[in-house]
């Protein structure tokens, strides 16, 4: 995927792992990986999940499909 695909709140794929962006900078997206043991942890901002930057070369790893 390239940055203009990205928006907050689009679910996405990284491997198997899912999820979700929630901020849209310049060059990098901030997104928070779906896997907490309860949903309410996802409300924010601010969230009760760490969320992590993804720069341009991490962007091509990301799928809108489950791969494998």
């Amino acid at each position: 995927m390239n940055h203009s695909q990205f928006w907050i709140g689009l679910e996405f794929y990284i491997g198997d792992a899912k999820w979700r962006c929630t901020d849209v900078g310049t060059r990098t997206i901030a997104a928070m990986k779906l896997d907490a043991p309860d949903a309410s942890w996802y409300n924010g901002p601010p969230y009760a999940v760490a969320e992590f930057v993804i720069d341009e070369d991490d962007m091509e790893t990301c799928s809108l499909e489950l791969m494998g």
